[in-house]
């Protein structure tokens, strides 16, 4: 078969976010699998750095083994689009004349497209994540036959631009990370003509753990709340502040909330915001804990809540998050809220069941190592390739 491309807007060992760590692990073990693939990124360094600028040299390097093609971008007019973001940001309705300016100033390299157009018979399909920038929109556009999209959609103001809605449509494929990420495609995205399929985000899941190690390296005895990811209004962790400090007040005790991941460090009463942490001390945490509260209305996946299953801890998510709402469901590991009466009486259920906590933490392990071990993904991935060159063979 031939190599698969990934078509990324940047990509490199160490650049943080959901959409860059999935697409990296994705990549790291179809390579190990022998799968032969290559990247095609810009020479952009990452999603918060400066988009005009190309930090790395262009052409082609070797990571890891893989074979990386970095091509430059245009330069855009920044101040137009932060104006139209900043309107999409807040769910604010937009014109087409300002998705004409969204996509038009977005992140664009040229060089890339004329590349893979001319070289598109060195490859059996591109994958294409994720949805929203310009690397992605743009060969989707000029080759759709070609174009797998894994597009990480969440149920926001960008999801519903028309230009997204008519380009992706086209595509000649889609990969899913959830059953709920594909039902809210289907419900505004045409699928008649896309293979599609729900392939989830692989995971390492022969991972030790100790709340001892944690509670001692941290000075924490008492019992706590986790969240992990961004600290940001869009992850709803205001929501999360202010339920827990309500929830203090109606039920005083030692109980702690840990917040663990970027952003600018909150300080409150009985919040212990311990920034970034390595991997290992991450599991540690997540096993200490009472319980991981995932508040996020916006998901495609999540893999902290994958990550706490695996640490046998039950998970508290957001009602109105149809991804996360399922994988409780699916997996009988957690609980999930709308409102803080809702919140309080599912606080004081973990709290006051351990043994069925732990239960639900043992059903999310279970649930995780049948769908997302790495194994089972690249199988999958395995399957779809396959089908791919069937496809052309036709």
């Amino acid at each position: 078969m031939k190599k698969i491309g990934f078509v990324l807007p940047w990509y490199g060992l160490e650049i943080p976010g959901g959409a860059e760590a999935e697409a990296r692990e994705t990549i790291r073990h179809l390579h190990r699998a022998g799968i032969a693939l290559e990247v095609l990124t810009t020479c952009v360094k990452e999603f918060h750095s400066d988009w005009n600028r190309n930090y790395y040299k262009s052409g082609l390097e070797i990571l890891e083994g893989i074979p990386v093609r970095r091509f430059r971008v245009r330069r855009r007019n920044r101040s137009a689009f932060d104006r139209v973001n900043a309107r999409l940001m807040q769910s604010l309705s937009v014109s087409m004349k300002e998705e004409e300016i969204f996509i038009r100033e977005m992140i664009h390299s040229p060089a890339m497209i004329k590349y893979l157009i001319s070289h598109q018979e060195d490859y059996a399909a591109w994958i294409c994540m994720p949805y929203m920038f310009g690397t992605t929109y743009d060969i989707i556009k000029a080759c759709p036959e070609k174009s797998i999209l894994l597009p990480c959609f969440h149920d926001e103001a960008y999801f519903y631009l028309h230009c997204y809605q008519k380009c992706y449509s086209k595509a000649a494929g889609m990969i899913f990370n959830s059953s709920a990420e594909r039902a809210l495609t289907e419900r505004y995205y045409d699928l008649s003509n896309i293979k599609s399929v729900i392939m989830g985000i692989g995971m390492e899941t022969a991972i030790s753990v100790s709340p001892e190690v944690f509670r001692e390296k941290f000075r924490i005895p008492e019992r706590f709340l986790i969240y992990a990811g961004r600290k940001d209004k869009g992850k709803n962790l205001d929501s999360l502040l202010s339920y827990f400090q309500e929830y203090k007040k109606r039920r005083p005790s030692e109980l702690k909330l840990i917040l663990i991941g970027g952003g600018e460090r909150i300080s409150a009463k009985d919040v212990i915001d311990l920034g970034f942490l390595e991997q290992q001390e991450k599991y540690h945490a997540f096993s200490a804990a009472e319980l991981l509260c995932q508040p996020s209305r916006n998901e495609s996946f999540s893999l902290v809540i994958m990550e706490s299953w695996l640490c046998g801890r039950p998970v508290l998510v957001h009602e109105k998050c149809n991804v996360t709402k399922n994988f409780v469901c699916e997996s009988d590991g957690g609980l999930y809220f709308q409102n803080y009466a809702d919140f309080q009486g599912c606080v004081d259920y973990f709290l006051n069941h351990p043994e069925i906590a732990a239960m639900m933490g043992q059903n999310g392990r279970d649930y995780v190592r049948s769908h997302f071990d790495w194994p089972v993904i690249i199988e999958k991935y395995q399957a779809f390739f396959r089908s791919l060159t069937e496809k052309e063979r036709k």
